[in-house]
């Protein structure tokens, strides 16, 4: 057998040893990817799953939306009908009833939810969200899991990295909750050891700096089929923008002044330079994400009809239940509005498909490389949107 050209000790703190790391690649780096094809389409379009009780909406207003798997694969393959090029799902852990109202707490998970849809699609990207602080994960079993998803998938397979905002989900794994800063540092450690198993020919051991776990002539096989999964991260503080920087393909980013479509058009473009700039800094090109809550009919009063039926129908949940401390929501006033929780998404946009189109330009002018667009009832505006939105798309020169 060939010598072994890592050193198989541990490094970091103890050690003082410089870690043997090797390159990692991201697969947008292959062109044969499925993740290099997102590469091709000036703008980018995602669907933001609703696996948790009400969606993103705090209306009773009729609808068939429903946290059910059977209602999300459907959806899953009803976006991958349309050409859309992914799907995200978020991850929550919270207590008994959740918010209130609406958003009682049902939920499934994200991980577990797109790794079976992994065998039931062919050519959608899959982005599950992962706290990957909270209890059981240990970077082998991150590393061994999204690998075999990544091969299940032929390369269709990524990860939302978070770190956990709320107090409560913290304390739920049995701990207080970890400041805001030093989070993003157990990440980053947490990263750098998943990337090395996924890289590393040979075992691999790492003893990190900061966090409880270590590595002792680990390995992981399979190897990713193109370097890693997709690595994507939504944040809004400095800390949590250095780190999405370094490490994700995708960043996922919010309104910096609120949910009203003007202010951000107007707000985003210095926003998406900061994250853009934060990137280069780190040798590395990003693209951006940003989610809106779509309401769109033939008209312009059919849709504001809409967005007025289902603000009428208002439910209250207790938003200020579990305390958070995520930055990027610090300049969202106006979400603590009735109507804006009734109608949700970071922003909301109402018009017609001319106008959806419009709004969608003009992001994109503002720096936005995609859109994880979000319904109220999600399978017939999906539908809609599919039929009506996405052909005007292509021929605004957004989509190929």
């Amino acid at each position: 057998m060939a010598e072994s050209n890592v050193v198989d000790q541990p490094v970091g703190r103890d050690t003082k040893q410089a870690s043997p790391f090797v390159p990692v690649h991201s697969p947008l780096e292959f062109a044969q990817s499925p993740a290099a094809r997102l590469l091709e389409q000036p703008l980018n379009l995602g669907l933001f799953l609703p696996i948790q009780a009400g969606g993103w909406s705090a209306s009773n207003l009729p609808r068939s939306t429903d946290w059910s798997f059977d209602y999300n694969a459907a959806l899953v393959k009803q976006a991958e009908g349309f050409g859309f090029d992914f799907v995200f799902a978020l991850s929550q852990w919270l207590p008994k009833g959740g918010y209130g109202g609406v958003f009682n707490g049902e939920a499934l998970d994200s991980f577990m939810s797109l790794a079976a849809m992994t065998a039931t699609t062919e050519r959608i990207m899959l982005v599950a969200t992962s706290h990957v602080l909270y209890g059981p994960w240990h970077p082998l079993h991150f590393a061994k899991f999204c690998a075999t998803l990544d091969h299940i998938s032929k390369g269709r397979w990524g990860v939302n990295v978070v770190t956990g905002h709320r107090a409560v989900e913290h304390e739920m794994f049995g701990w207080q909750r970890i400041e805001h800063d030093k989070r993003y540092e157990l990440a980053a450690e947490f990263l750098d050891a998943v990337q090395q198993l996924w890289a590393q020919p040979d075992n691999f051991s790492f003893q990190p700096e900061l966090s409880n776990w270590r590595l002792d002539g680990a390995f992981v096989t399979p190897k990713p089929r193109y370097g890693r999964p997709l690595l994507v991260n939504a944040t809004g503080s400095t800390a949590g923008i250095d780190f999405a920087a370094r490490y994700s393909d995708f960043i996922f980013i919010t309104s910096p002044e609120g949910s009203d479509v003007e202010t951000a058009i107007a707000t985003l473009p210095a926003h998406t330079a900061r994250v853009r700039a934060a990137a280069h800094a780190h040798g590395r090109t990003v693209r951006t994400l940003l989610n809106p809550m779509v309401i769109c009919r033939e008209t312009s009063a059919e849709a504001h009809a809409y967005r007025s039926a289902i603000v009428a129908n208002a439910v209250e949940g207790n938003f200020d239940r579990f305390n958070s401390d995520a930055h990027a929501w610090r300049n969202q006033a106006d979400r603590a509005q009735v109507a804006r929780r009734a109608v949700g998404g970071n922003i909301s946009m109402v018009g017609s498909p001319d106008e959806i189109i419009d709004y969608f330009r003009r992001l994109h002018a503002a720096g936005v490389d995609g859109i994880q667009v979000s319904f109220y009832d999600f399978a017939p505006d999906l539908e809609f949107f599919g039929q009506r939105v996405v052909p005007l798309l292509r021929e605004a020169g957004l989509r190929h």
